[in-house]
């Protein structure tokens, strides 16, 4: 039996910016129209967390039941280290969609907006199918692109809309910042995981693209939400707050853009997703104070 520990390490937490930085950006380009609206922002936390963890133990399950984490490189996987039964994995992952479910369903029943409801059925099944079922997106090169849509524009766009009814020009920059940065989590995890993938037979972006170009497809996903802040400061000065969220950034981008391999990839996937978390904070303050 896993201990609590051990669920939380399977949980992944190191990823949960990703869930919680789109979120604050659609928060903040609310506020940009004076629309903020805290318990719908509060909601739409709950689901983007939800659905991160449940993917989180989802593709613990998957991998795991495959072979693919028997020769992994990074940290703790529950099934594939026998520290917890493959129908428990499963379970935790449905018992965290089943969460972001209920939550989608209040926000969408309070805004009234049940077209989201479809929204939120797509989203569900992106994250088990991103390494379930017979014919795994994930193994076929699209987890970046799959990424990009989900932690970019539904996620900021959709916080976004559930409270201001409208798409503006700065929720649309800032989806595009956090979708790429994003990506760029996964283009790390996929560089690291490179070998042992091509391996087993996982071809991820990585794999298909090899291992110099996958190092620059990192560096520019992950210098774009500094470019956004400066282009978007010619309409909006408050968004150069951003900028200092790549001095997180930059020494990540050196280390993948100085050969590293393995666990010594491990750094740059912490300090890409806290430099996201940063950067969503104060590009967020900016877009409000905007």
């Amino acid at each position: 039996m896993a201990t609590t520990a051990q669920w939380v390490a399977g949980a992944r937490v190191r990823t949960l910016p990703n869930s919680i930085a789109p979120v604050i950006v659609g928060a903040g380009a609310a506020a940009a129209v004076d629309q903020f609206n805290w318990w719908a922002s509060l909601l739409a936390l709950v689901v983007s967390l939800a659905l991160q963890v449940g993917v989180n133990y989802a593709n613990d399950y998957s991998d795991g039941i495959r072979g693919t984490d028997d020769r992994r490189v990074g940290p703790l996987r529950l099934v594939a280290s026998g520290v917890a039964p493959a129908a428990q994995v499963r379970l935790a992952a449905f018992v965290c969609f089943a969460v972001a479910g209920v939550a989608g369903l209040v926000l969408v029943a309070s805004t009234g907006y049940w077209w989201l409801v479809t929204v939120g059925v797509v989203s569900v099944a992106a994250a088990w199918f991103y390494t379930g079922g017979p014919r795994p997106y994930g193994y076929a090169g699209w987890g970046e692109v799959v990424v990009f849509v989900f932690f970019g524009p539904v996620a900021v766009l959709g916080t976004l809309y559930v409270q201001t009814g409208q798409l503006t020009w700065a929720g649309v920059a800032g989806a595009v910042a956090l979708g790429c940065i994003s990506a760029s989590v996964l283009v790390t995890n996929n560089l690291r995981d490179l070998p042992t993938d091509s391996a087993s037979g996982k071809i991820t972006l990585a794999v298909r693209l090899g291992d110099r170009p996958t190092r620059r497809l990192y560096v520019l996903l992950v210098a774009v939400p500094f470019l956004v802040s400066v282009v978007g400061a010619i309409w909006s000065p408050w968004l150069l707050l951003g900028l200092p969220a790549a001095f997180l950034a930059a020494p990540a981008a050196r280390t993948v853009t100085g050969g590293a391999t393995g666990m010594a990839l491990i750094p740059v996937l912490r300090d890409t997703s806290f430099a996201m978390l940063l950067w969503a904070v104060l590009a967020g303050l900016g877009l409000a104070l905007s």
